[in-house]
């Protein structure tokens, strides 16, 4: 089953900076794959019309078979429901414990208290922050901040989780533990695409690779080409 699918994506900003040019790739149910590429290839960009931060130009993405370019108003946050986003720089709330930065998308969708509290901490638990719940995000280690904004990413249980250069600012070490999560994410149902310049890293998990070279989708790489490198 496809959960994502981009059919001839075209993204032209204002000035005519062409970010991405025809690109179309299908997501399986449960798949994980990776999008690689220069800085400035798209990579963002493409991620970025997947949870409608921006629109496209010219073709279609489609979502769990719904065109994004039809879900306007109120069915834009529900459609955020099902697709968790990391970022590079976490994006959490300094002045919130490590419990309510988790909980957030579970309190903005009206989740009951009890629920929310069960939901928080089985994820929590999850990426071994169990007993950080009460600490603020300025108390922890990159490598711990990187988890809470994957715990919040995933609290949810989305069909879909993108992640934009999440090992960026960490040492090789704890790449390879966020790696490792991000792996154990599709034996739940959740499909990931990341999008990483680290090739090295891509490698070595031996996924599904996209290239993207100046806004075009050159390559579409199948793990068993990877392993004969």
């Amino acid at each position: 089953m496809t959960v994502l699918r981009f059919d001839n994506v075209s993204k032209q900003y204002a000035g005519g900076r062409v970010a991405l040019a025809d690109v179309s790739f299908a997501v399986g149910s449960g798949e994980m794959l990776f999008l690689t590429g220069h800085s400035g290839a798209g990579k963002s960009t493409l991620l970025k019309l997947i949870h409608l931060a921006e629109r496209p130009s010219r073709g279609a993405v489609v979502f769990n078979e719904r065109n994004l370019l039809k879900v306007r108003g109120r069915r834009v946050a529900l459609h955020r429901r099902e697709v968790g986003v990391v970022f590079q720089d976490h994006r959490l709330l300094t002045d919130r414990s490590v419990f309510d930065n988790v909980a957030l998308p579970l309190i903005l969708r009206g989740q009951r208290r009890g629920e929310i509290g069960k939901r928080v901490r089985s994820a929590l638990e999850r990426l071994g922050l169990g007993d950080r719940e009460q600490s603020l995000p300025t108390q922890l280690s990159a490598g711990e901040q990187q988890r809470v904004g994957i715990a919040r990413a995933v609290v949810g249980e989305p069909r879909l989780l993108v992640a934009d250069e999440p090992t960026g600012n960490l040492d090789p070490t704890l790449s390879a533990e966020i790696m490792a999560l991000f792996a154990s994410l599709p034996e739940r149902g959740t499909s990931v695409l990341i999008a990483s310049h680290d090739l090295g890293l891509v490698k070595r998990m031996r996924k599904r690779v996209l290239v993207l070279d100046h806004g075009s989708l050159v390559d579409d790489i199948a793990p068993e080409d990877l392993a004969d490198e």
